[in-house]
């Protein structure tokens, strides 16, 4: 079986580690660490954990009912509030199943957007209408992607449309109860649970530990260790690390490759509207290049009314999700890529989940409609 080669460890890497100190962009400083102010939160965080003991709760006893689209369903989230990585994550597993032979899909909310319906996400749409994520993944991995709130209304369309479809990849929604799931997998940036409380008081959406199938986490340390999902008793879920470095080139609007090397001695303005931006102007910086300006922007920025602080003299760099939209009014930019090698046990171990659930999934889930 053909498995994606975990990348050595590089600039990039050991970058990613340098910015795991300081708190994701959202985070307020308290919910790195337990302190006076987080504590004097936590009697409200237990009554937010109240309401998510209440809603399960819900669900358990039927009151609300999970829907499954008659395909397998991975779900891709995190329990924590900001960016943890999780696009990649959805890219990198797409492109690992392609490389199996299935025809995966991807379905999202799309975070952002201004729409409300269910829709398509065509490769040249606008990311307001559709969100930033889903646009770069259409456009990115060439795989059906649909955007809806209710994620179950975006499965049936992508299927209606794309019968084929082997398997389903949720992009986001580890709380999204309404969509059943076969699947778990909960991404970890470097901070993981931070000071382990619930919101507002800490970080976390949810409780954890609590059960999923897999644990991806950036950084060298891996969280507390969580409860296996579906039907494997109380043992413990695997956990591997993600490895992530900027490719050696960064992409013009027009598709040409330009060697970061080139851009060595030049100045820079760098410029990212991602959940953790000082992570990639310190792997900028680790390439050896020169940052004259890094501007952090709000994740999920429109860029509509951006302006750049710089002179054009300063070649503007950024990621490729913003790319999607700053390129339709500042189609100079370049995007440097994110790569991401995902460890080939946790890929053959989710290949034997998928394997074992392709039988019965086939025999006794009617079509979705």
């Amino acid at each position: 079986m053909a498995t994606q080669p975990p990348l050595p460890p590089s600039p990039g890497q050991a970058a990613q580690t340098k910015a795991a100190g300081s708190a994701p962009q959202g985070w307020p400083a308290m919910w790195l660490h337990r302190n006076l102010r987080s504590w004097a939160l936590w009697p409200v965080s237990q009554l937010y954990r109240a309401l998510i003991a209440l809603r399960a709760a819900l669900y358990k006893m039927g009151a609300l009912r999970s829907q499954h689209p008659g395909k397998p369903v991975i779900v891709v989230g995190n329990v924590v509030a900001g960016g943890s990585g999780k696009t990649p994550v959805v890219m990198a597993l797409v492109r690992y199943l392609q490389s199996q032979g299935l025809r995966p899909g991807v379905i999202s909310r799309g975070y952002g957007r201004t729409t409300t319906d269910c829709r398509a996400v065509l490769p040249h749409a606008e990311a307001s209408a559709v969100g930033d994520e889903p646009l770069l993944i259409a456009t990115q991995c060439q795989v059906p992607v649909y955007v809806a709130r209710q994620r179950i209304q975006a499965a049936r369309a992508l299927l209606a449309q794309h019968p084929d479809t082997d398997v389903l990849v949720c992009d986001d929604g580890l709380q999204h109860l309404a969509l059943a799931r076969d699947i778990d997998i909960c991404i970890f940036n470097a901070q993981g649970t931070g000071n382990g409380f619930l919101l507002p008081a800490g970080p976390l959406r949810e409780p954890w530990p609590r059960p999923v199938d897999w644990v991806l986490y950036a950084g060298d340390t891996p969280p507390p260790p969580a409860a296996t999902g579906g039907n494997k008793g109380g043992s413990k879920a695997p956990a591997f690390a993600v490895r992530r470095r900027l490719a050696d080139h960064a992409v013009a609007a027009d598709g040409t490759a330009v060697a970061l090397s080139t851009l060595r001695g030049r100045p820079l303005h760098a410029v990212a509207a991602i959940g953790q931006p000082g992570a990639f102007f310190a792997m900028l910086e680790e390439a050896g290049l020169t940052l004259a300006q890094a501007e952090a922007l709000p994740d999920h920025y429109d860029f509509d009314s951006w302006s750049r602080l710089s002179s054009n003299a300063e070649v503007l760099i950024c990621t490729e999700k913003d790319a999607v939209k700053l390129w339709k009014k500042h189609p100079d930019a370049l995007a440097v890529p994110l790569e991401l090698a995902l460890d080939a046990r946790f890929l053959q171990g989710l290949k034997d989940q998928l394997l074992a659930l392709a039988a019965p999934l086939s025999s006794t889930t009617p079509p979705a409609r």
